[in-house]
């Protein structure tokens, strides 16, 4: 029905009633046979949740509508309404990006604590040295926070650039292009090859997949134990 935001707007305004009575607080539990209205409209649940994994083009908006007109993830999938992006990337990133209508599991995926790994493959102008590489591995300052230690390995190093892979378990924002940037070398271009089981394997740049039964089965890994009795019972 909508994202984690726009659903919080629609309870602070008085627009949400679970068995005929306005919801008023944040997180307020639903149980299977419950009557949901938004806006006087009946919302029921899908039969089953949907995921699909984009290879997002570099020059597309990481969101499912966009004010200033600009091309969103929205344009390049077909599914069922509902569906939102996990996470964002950089509007000059490309790469692996799942969108689902499971709120639940989206969130359990974004949350740090869970550290789900992300692997970039990042084009570089200069060459990387054995120094460089170390500090991404010790984790490096930038400005207000520091970034964790990251998994690096220099795939190609030819004239004056550098191919590299970085895995990261956070996700801040420009946090890759930073990190080169702070060792002085700028990122000419930035995919994101991986995040947790999903992998881009030959999907092409534009193209989406529904995930494989595998892929889904790792991806509940992450959901909370006592989510996972919930949607048993």
């Amino acid at each position: 029905m909508a994202a984690r935001r726009q659903a919080d707007a629609l309870i602070a305004a008085g627009n949400v009633r679970v068995n005929g009575t306005v919801v008023r607080e944040f997180g307020t539990g639903v149980a299977p046979g419950d009557r949901v209205e938004v806006a006087g409209q009946i919302v029921e649940p899908p039969s089953r949740a949907t995921y699909l994994l984009l290879n997002k083009p570099a020059g597309v908006v990481t969101t499912m509508h966009d004010p200033q007109g600009r091309r969103t993830v929205a344009d390049l999938v077909q599914g069922p309404g509902g569906l939102f992006p996990v996470g964002r990337l950089d509007y000059d990133t490309a790469g692996a990006l799942l969108l689902t209508d499971d709120g639940e599991l989206a969130h359990q995926l974004l949350h740090p604590r869970f550290g789900v790994e992300k692997t970039y493959r990042a084009e570089l102008a200069g060459r990387l040295n054995a120094q460089d590489v170390h500090r991404l591995t010790q984790g490096l300052r930038l400005g207000e926070y520091r970034a964790a230690p990251a998994k690096v390995r220099i795939v190609a190093a030819r004239g004056g650039r550098s191919t590299v892979d970085v895995t990261i378990h956070e996700g801040r924002n420009r946090q890759i292009r930073r990190m080169f940037e702070h060792l002085g070398h700028r990122v000419l271009a930035l995919t994101r090859t991986r995040f947790g089981p999903l992998k881009l394997g030959t999907l092409s740049t534009g193209e989406f997949r529904e995930i494989t039964a595998a892929e889904h089965a790792a991806l509940e890994r992450h959901r909370r134990p006592e989510a996972k009795v919930s949607r048993s019972k």
